[in-house]
């Protein structure tokens, strides 16, 4: 049965501060490298947002399929869904334009940004491991060099079938309740996150049908797998995750070979431009540790009242 906390009364303010958390997610998940999931976390809503994913389980559906459209009713939690993502929805279109714009105007300041932002959150999830022993950084390493690999391998221009769009929003979706991976960040690795920024500014309702499919089915079934892998094998886990990360900040790295986009470069001088880089990188950086000292000091906090 769905938790007792998801259904309970709320004012109509309430429902303005979950859609405001919403927005916060959604701006977050536009940008790779800062997770939806994290901000649900800062914002307070995390528990109740896995909570209210698992309501569309088994029961819901014997509830439907009786026709208990009541009790179906009673039992999942719309109303909070509804507003987190109507948030959710508002900030993706207000902001998707800007973010394309400036990704044609300035390339390698809006990459070096992204690229702080990952870096910043490899750190961050590394260090939610315990216990770190040889086997883990063994582990971490393989991954590591696997995810370096295999972008190096996968071709710059990848599929713009519906399945492969129903795949990308398979995956991206679970970053909204993953904390420390973005949404955004796992389409730029499918090589499909410029191609739905476009399509969610040109309103391409075919497109983004495919990728929310896959979202819905997506973010269903994985929240079950998710949880049962952290209860059982968190470090595992997490270590293996910690390496695609740093592997993966291949795809990310503002300077690249002209003829091999995937091969990244070093600057051939440092001038003006290289020295605003590396500042916008820094400060992806710094606003992934802010988020993240903010985290941290929420979740003592609420441990403290308890």
């Amino acid at each position: 049965m769905s938790s007792p906390n998801i259904n309970k009364k709320r004012r109509l303010r309430d429902y303005l501060r979950i859609c405001t958390a919403g927005f916060c997610m959604g701006a977050a998940d536009i940008v790779p490298g800062v997770s939806g999931g994290t901000m649900a976390f800062i914002l307070g809503i995390y528990q109740e947002l896995i909570h209210s994913v698992k309501a569309a389980d088994a029961h819901l559906l014997r509830l439907l399929i009786n026709q208990k459209f009541r009790e179906a009713y009673n039992y999942f939690p719309w109303r909070f869904l509804t507003a987190l993502g109507a948030g959710i929805i508002v900030a993706i279109l207000s902001l998707a334009k800007v973010l394309e714009n400036q990704l044609e105007a300035n390339p390698t300041q809006i990459w070096s940004f992204f690229f702080g932002l990952v870096l910043a959150s490899v750190f961050t999830v590394a260090r939610s491991i315990e216990h770190w022993k040889p086997s883990l950084v063994f582990v971490a390493i393989i991954s590591c060099i696997g995810s370096y690999a295999i972008l190096g391998a996968t071709p710059v221009e990848t599929p713009e079938t519906a399945w492969f769009l129903f795949l990308s929003g398979a995956l991206a979706i679970n970053a909204m309740i993953l904390p420390g991976v973005s949404g955004a960040y796992i389409l730029v690795l499918l090589g499909k996150y410029q191609y739905i920024l476009s399509a969610v500014n040109k309103r391409d309702i075919l497109t983004l049908a495919a990728v929310l499919a896959g979202a819905a089915i997506g973010l269903t079934t994985f929240v079950r797998l998710l949880s049962w892998l952290l209860d059982k094998y968190r470090n595992i886990t997490m270590t293996i995750l910690t390496g695609l990360m740093i592997g993966s900040l291949r795809r990310l790295w503002p300077w690249r070979d002209t003829i091999n986009p995937m091969n990244p470069i070093l600057p051939v001088s440092m001038d003006t431009e290289i020295l605003l880089a590396i500042s916008i990188a820094m400060a992806g950086v710094v606003i992934v540790l802010l988020l993240t000292k903010i985290s941290a000091t929420i979740e003592q906090s609420s441990q403290a009242t308890e």
